[in-house]
């Protein structure tokens, strides 16, 4: 999570601490934080909890959706998960805390759905996606669109003993028709394309398909 910048709440902290003219030094004091660490607050460093935000708006009199953008050309998505190929678990949503947020476009096309945030985890396909990106995806239970070849959506595969793994392929269509879920990778270990179709006792769904994705630049 450390390669994306925590963009927080979009927040209008010290727009608003300096409407009301006080010091960056009262309003920690009011919030019992040391002065460094509420100068993260307001500098986006660290992300603004819901209990936070309730304290901030009795101690600087507003309304805690003051703290958020009022710009109609961004959605702020949080990030929730890792998406990592060979990662089995119970679940794999993190703890809320460790949650963040990011920024994407508002497009009128994705305007009536909800948005989703994974980050990219390991090399399966870091040719496309270096690891560390936040990948945004929809719900293709929500949009109720049919996969099509050579998008890449997010994978959801579910074993007999109930473990799941979370990834992001892309779908490939062989000249038989026949679907595919193909790696984009350097590493030699995700270089074959995963049949779609095969059982093996697993169950693979197509859970959603990516939209944007959001990385650092690689010096």
């Amino acid at each position: 999570m450390a390669n994306i910048a925590k963009i927080g709440n979009m927040m209008r902290l010290k727009e608003i601490r300096k409407s009301q003219n006080m010091t960056q030094q009262q309003v920690a004091d009011a919030l019992g934080l040391h002065l460094t660490n509420y100068n993260k607050l307001e500098n986006g460093k660290t992300k603004l909890s819901a209990q936070q935000m309730e304290q901030l708006a009795k101690i600087l009199h507003c309304s805690p959706s003051d703290f958020i953008s009022r710009r109609s050309d961004v959605r702020i998505v949080p990030v929730r998960q890792y998406v990592a190929a060979g990662i089995w678990q119970e679940s794999s949503l993190w703890d809320e805390e460790d949650w963040y947020d990011v920024a994407v476009p508002d497009e009128p096309e994705f305007r009536h759905f909800t948005l989703y945030g994974a980050e990219s985890k390991g090399p399966s396909m870091n040719r496309r996606y270096p690891e560390g990106s936040a990948l945004i995806y929809t719900s293709l239970m929500e949009t109720g669109e049919s996969p099509k070849p050579g998008r890449r959506y997010i994978i959801e595969t579910e074993r007999s003993d109930g473990l799941r793994e979370a990834t992001v392929k892309k779908l490939w269509q062989d000249e038989n028709g026949k679907h595919w879920l193909l790696p984009e990778s350097n590493d030699p270990l995700h270089q074959q394309p995963i049949d779609l179709s095969a059982g093996d006792g697993e169950i693979v769904r197509i859970v959603g398909r990516v939209i944007y994705s959001v990385q650092r630049e690689v010096d």
